[in-house]
């Protein structure tokens, strides 16, 4: 097969597909989009054999989207995945490759959110229904008729979802749709129970079978760190403080996450920019030239911005942002540890990201070991050997050249040289904080534990944790200064996280991350820190604030 620009453009998709799926920067099909995509696109009901990270999910969407009709509003297309998590990553990638396609809309409906928006989305014409076996049957018992428009009809993971038990739930599922459907099978194995529901409910199969290679990345060290999505920048700020790397390149999802983070990086002194594909071509060279010559030291991408990037200073990747799957993670980390040389990866993870990490450590067949954040203590030292490191090279030959104006500087302020040298030792530090209690204050919430990891997720879901006593006594943080602490009575029970109300005070008060301090969610309220100049007015913009369909109320918190 003969394949023009972009390398999709071959395989006879929806031009707004395909123009979709340049605009993501892909290039070449991978070998199951190459043998899929002509397969699924001429009608055949189909048994895919592919590990995670072959490129699955574009094989069936882009066919499954170029034979949708935009005009008509009722539910075509239907996608069952194990899992939630996995579910809102299909329907992500179908969002991403519709986004040329008016009137095309997507609808995840998985359990651990509530039924009746799932449902009113279906009936309003959703043609894209992405849906975990478990809840769709729950909308089945509500109404039977839910998916009797369904034309193309995909099981995503067959073999994980008979491991989880949902056999029974796939039998009613499969009687609620029309027998002329399209019935399309992935699976990375074939045992007797999947060959058995490809012969009961497929019609004359076309198989394709991929040998997944495994990929591995040897030169390059490579770690994680579970955090919070809201304290992601705070993450990566403090992980800069200990590494020691002479270029950086971070990767982030999106165009705004690039300005973003390279202007967080800025702020603090950092040699950083953006790179994204918003960028003319003269400017991106002009970044990747001043960051072979040391002018930048830190870019941070996008995927596509990326492509092609070849920098030998690049010690370190971070993975600021989760890839979309593992040939992308791969991708990404080949940017260090070149031409032989050792290069150290490190990757943030949400507490749902977890089982994207599992994936990539199993299609490159390496563990990414875990770190913790550095401590205060670590940051503390490290910031003091970068100073040390800064004057050591000046003091040997100061005292012969400025030891007369060291004199005469104490003489007239009348002050010891010991004095004199903390006062200039505070302006060439410009305010960084120096001692460890101002250091542990900036620390960011970071999920350390499986504990506290599973205590996220269940808030994400809305669920309600157990109680404990001694977290919900525990004393509040010092204050940060030039802010002042805010009580809202809507806590963990409620349902809520911090990045809920974050989100809720960025967007109804009209602040800046960075004005926000820490966020504390307790069983019963939540503590938040906003600046104390004109906290009254911001106050009073919030009044009318709802989180979770709950009046916020913030009020300042007296402590005594």
């Amino acid at each position: 097969m003969t394949q023009e620009i972009g390398g999709f453009a071959a395989l006879n998709l929806n031009p707004n597909v395909l123009a979709a799926v340049i605009a993501t920067g892909y290039e070449e099909p991978s070998a199951i989009q190459v043998q899929a995509i002509p397969v699924i696109l001429a009608g055949h009901d189909m048994i895919g054999q592919a590990q995670t990270g072959t490129g699955k999910t574009a094989a069936f969407a882009l066919p499954i989207l170029s034979r949708i009709d935009p005009a008509k509003r009722q539910p075509q297309a239907l996608i069952l995945a194990p899992t939630r998590e996995l579910a809102l990553q299909v329907a992500t990638a179908f969002e991403t490759y519709a986004k040329q396609m008016p009137g095309v809309n997507v609808i995840a409906v998985y359990g651990g959110a509530p039924m009746g928006p799932q449902l009113k989305a279906i009936r309003n014409g959703a043609q894209i229904v992405v849906a975990t076996p478990g809840r769709l049957v729950d909308h089945l018992r509500r109404d039977e008729k839910v998916l009797s428009t369904i034309q193309h009809l995909v099981l995503d993971e067959a073999d994980e979802m008979l491991k989880l038990g949902f056999m029974d739930d796939l039998e009613v599922i499969f009687k609620a749709m029309p027998e002329s459907r399209q019935t399309v099978l992935f699976s990375a194995t074939l045992p007797h129970s999947i060959r058995a529901i490809a012969e009961k409910h497929l019609r004359d199969p076309k198989h394709v079978k991929i040998e997944t290679k495994t990929q591995t990345v040897t030169a390059i060290e490579q770690a994680h760190l579970m955090v919070h999505a809201d304290q992601k920048h705070a993450a990566v700020l403090r992980l800069l403080e200990v590494e020691e790397f002479d270029a950086l390149i971070g990767f982030v999802r999106t165009k705004q996450a690039t300005l973003d983070l390279a202007a967080a990086l800025e702020a603090k002194g950092y040699k950083a920019a953006a790179l994204n594909g918003d960028i003319a071509q003269n400017q991106r060279e002009r970044v990747i030239e001043s960051l072979k010559d040391g002018r930048l030291d830190i870019v941070i991408a996008t995927d596509v911005a990326a492509r092609g990037l070849d920098v030998p200073r690049i010690t370190h990747v971070m993975n600021v942002d989760m890839p979309y799957d593992p040939e992308s993670y791969v991708h990404r980390i080949g940017r260090t540890g070149r031409a032989g040389r050792t290069g150290r990866a490190l990757l943030l993870v949400t507490p749902r990201e977890r089982r994207m990490l599992q994936v990539i450590e199993r299609v490159t067949g390496q563990k990414v070991g875990e770190v913790k954040l550095p401590n205060a203590q670590q940051v503390l030292d490290a910031r003091i050997k970068k100073l040390t490191n800064s004057l050591a090279p000046l003091v040997a030959d100061a005292e012969a050249s400025h030891g007369e104006l060291l004199d005469r500087l104490t003489a007239d302020i009348g002050c010891s040289p010991r004095a004199l040298a903390a006062a200039l030792l505070r302006k060439a530090t410009n305010g960084q904080a120096l001692t460890l209690a101002d250091v542990e204050r900036d620390q960011p919430l970071v999920p350390s534990s499986t504990g506290t990891r599973e205590r996220s997720e269940r808030s994400d879901r809305g669920e309600r944790p157990e109680r404990d006593g001694s977290r919900e006594r525990r004393a509040p943080v010092p204050l940060a200064e030039g802010r002042a602490r805010c009580r809202t009575a809507l806590g963990a029970r409620d349902g809520i996280a911090a990045k809920n109300l974050l989100g809720a005070i960025l967007n109804e008060g009209g602040l800046v991350r960075e004005a926000i301090g820490r966020i504390q969610v307790r069983e019963s309220f939540s503590l938040v820190e906003l600046p104390e100049e004109g906290l009254e007015r911001l106050l009073t913009k919030l009044k009318d604030t709802r989180v979770g369909g709950k009046p916020l109320k913030l009020r300042r918190y007296r402590e005594d």
